[in-house]
C-alpha cells in the first residue's frame, strides 16, 4: 500500500521527494523522512517520482563488525599481494638462476661465520686471561698474601666482557640461521617463478603449434 501524503505540486521550484517505510510496513512518500525512520533507509525521488538516490539502511552492530572484518581481510590480502609482487620483481632483478642465489647466500653466510669465529676466538682469549689472574690470586692466597683490589677488579671486568661476548656469539648464530632461512625462502620462491615461466613457454609453444596446424588445414584457393 502506498500512502502519498502530497499529491499536488508545491508552488515555486520543484523539491525532492523521499520514499520510506514506516513502522507499520507502509510505504510513504513525503518531502522529508522522520528521524525515527531514517535509519531504515529511504529513496530520494525527483519531483516526477524518478529515483535519484538510494540511502541504505543503517547497519546493525553485528553487521558493522562483519563489514569491518571483511575490510580488514581485504586490506591484508592487498598488502600480501603487494609484498609478493615486490618480492618477485626483486628476485627477477637480482638473480638469473638458482645458483646465483646460492652463491649470494654463501657470501653472506661466509662473512657472518668469520665474525662468529672472531668472537669465539676473543672469548677464548678472555677466558685465558681470567684463568691467569685467578691462578695469580690463588698463589697469593696460598702464600698468605691478600689478593689486591686491582687484580680482583680485572677478573670481574674480564668476566663481564666474556658475558657480553657470549651474547654477541648467540646473536651472530641466530643471525646465521635467519639469513640462511631467508635465502632458502628466496630459492623456493624463485623456483616457483621459474615453473611459471616454463609453463608460459610451453603454453605459448602449444598455441603457436595449434595456430600453424589450423592454418595448414585451411583450404587454399
Amino acid at each position: 500500500m502506498l500512502a502519498l501524503l502530497l499529491a499536488v505540486a508545491v508552488p515555486g521550484h520543484a523539491r525532492n521527494l523521499y520514499r520510506y517505510t514506516n513502522d507499520k510496513g507502509v510505504t510513504v512518500v513525503d518531502y522529508r523522512v522522520p528521524v525515527e525512520y531514517a535509519h531504515m533507509g529511504y529513496e530520494v525521488l525527483s519531483a516526477e517520482g524518478v529515483v535519484l538516490r538510494v540511502v541504505p539502511r543503517s547497519l546493525t552492530e553485528e553487521e558493522k563488525k562483519v563489514r569491518n572484518a571483511e575490510a580488514e581481510l581485504e586490506a591484508k590480502a592487498r598488502a600480501e599481494e603487494e609484498r609478493l609482487r615486490e618480492w618477485d620483481e626483486s628476485l627477477l632483478l637480482r638473480y638469473s638462476t638458482i645458483e646465483d642465489i646460492e652463491a649470494a647466500r654463501e657470501r653472506a653466510l661466509g662473512e657472518l661465520r668469520i665474525r662468529l669465529s672472531i668472537l669465539k676466538s676473543n672469548k677464548r682469549s678472555l677466558k685465558h686471561q681470567v684463568e691467569g689472574y685467578q691462578a695469580q690470586a690463588a698463589d697469593l692466597e696460598r702464600s698468605g698474601q691478600q689478593v689486591d683490589v686491582a687484580r680482583i677488579r680485572a677478573i670481574e671486568d674480564l668476566q663481564s666482557e666474556i658475558e657480553s661476548t657470549e651474547r654477541s656469539i648467540a646473536d651472530r648464530a641466530r643471525e646465521i640461521e635467519e639469513v640462511s632461512a631467508a635465502y632458502q625462502r628466496d630459492i623456493d620462491r624463485f623456483e616457483m617463478l621459474l615453473e611459471v615461466v616454463e609453463l608460459r613457454k610451453t603454453l605459448l609453444a602449444r598455441q603457436k603449434r595449434e595456430a600453424e596446424e589450423a592454418e595448414y588445414l585451411v583450404p587454399r584457393r
